[in-house]
């Protein structure tokens, strides 16, 4: 599950064109639909809930929204910006430098645990869970994506609500495998070659990116090198991503004790279909199963 060394210092000018905003605006829209629409969600800074006094922590747990695979801290940031208190979990430690670095510019409080999401742990619970931008793709197994789950459940909140998306059979079958996608930029280029394996329904691709570098000069200070004169780096990566249908993970969700509300195709925002390539689930804190 090891990937986003190397590639991590370039992910977020690949990334450029995603409409995080947009994703952002739709999630905590979302969020707040089921959240709000069910009895146990706490309206009040004051009051009761279940017949027991309402508290300052509960009600700071109920506002913390962990991102689960949060990569470079993106959609985390906006999270942050709009009021949540954010956690953000990856295993990547050079994808949490970034994080971390645009923490610092930004000034908002988000605290960055790297962690393993099959075995990840926090010190109190939290009113809900994302994890977007096919991060549960790279678990490959279904022991992996329930204990995934299973550990999910365990920290939400009661009623605590878990949004988070998936690419499908379908995209990696029929749209993107075997498929080779090329990108050149000023500063860096790419070459991601896919290889899809349909018996295990995983998808390989193999990067290779090209980053550009500066040298020091013959006075000892540091620039560009001109045209001509450019010098890129060259490293590889393979990552690895298994595709889930809609069925196996509310199977997985059931397994994992989660109540599944609502499975949506997260390009159209409407039903699912059958080509649906990606997908966006709500599921809810459920009773507990055992580990």
């Amino acid at each position: 599950m090891e990937a986003y060394t190397d590639f991590a210092q370039v992910y977020d000018t690949f990334m450029d064109d995603t409409p995080y905003e947009e994703w952002c605006e739709y999630l905590t829209g979302l969020l707040e639909k089921y959240r709000s629409s069910n009895a146990a969600v706490i309206p009040v800074i004051t009051g009761e809930y279940d017949g027991c006094a309402v508290n300052g922590n509960l009600l700071q747990e109920r506002n913390t929204v962990l991102d689960l695979g949060c990569g470079t801290g993106t959609l985390t940031e906006l999270f942050a910006a709009k009021g949540y208190d954010m956690i953000g979990i990856d295993n990547s430690q050079e994808m949490l430098q970034i994080a971390m670095d645009k923490r610092s510019r930004s000034g908002l409080d988000i605290l960055y645990l790297l962690q393993d999401m099959r075995s990840f742990e926090l010190y109190g619970a939290v009113g809900a869970v994302i994890s977007v931008c096919d991060s549960l793709n790279y678990l490959l197994e279904e022991k992996e994506m329930v204990q995934t789950f299973k550990l999910v459940n365990n920290y939400l909140l009661p009623e605590g609500v878990f949004l988070f998306d998936f690419n499908t059979v379908y995209k990696y079958e029929t749209v993107i495998g075997d498929a080779t996608i090329a990108e050149n930029r000023e500063d860096c280029s790419f070459i991601w070659e896919n290889y899809y394996h349909e018996a295990e329904q995983i998808n390989e691709y193999d990067l290779t990116v090209f980053v550009r570098e500066d040298r020091e000069d013959n006075t000892g200070k540091t620039a560009a090198t001109g045209i001509g004169q450019a010098v890129f780096r060259r490293f590889q990566e393979t990552h690895f991503q298994r595709g889930y249908s809609l069925g196996q993970m509310q199977e997985y969700l059931r397994k994992a004790g989660l109540v599944f509300i609502e499975a949506l195709d997260a390009d159209t925002h409407g039903p699912v279909t059958d080509v649906s390539e990606r997908i966006y689930v709500a599921a809810r804190k459920g009773g507990r199963k055992d580990r």
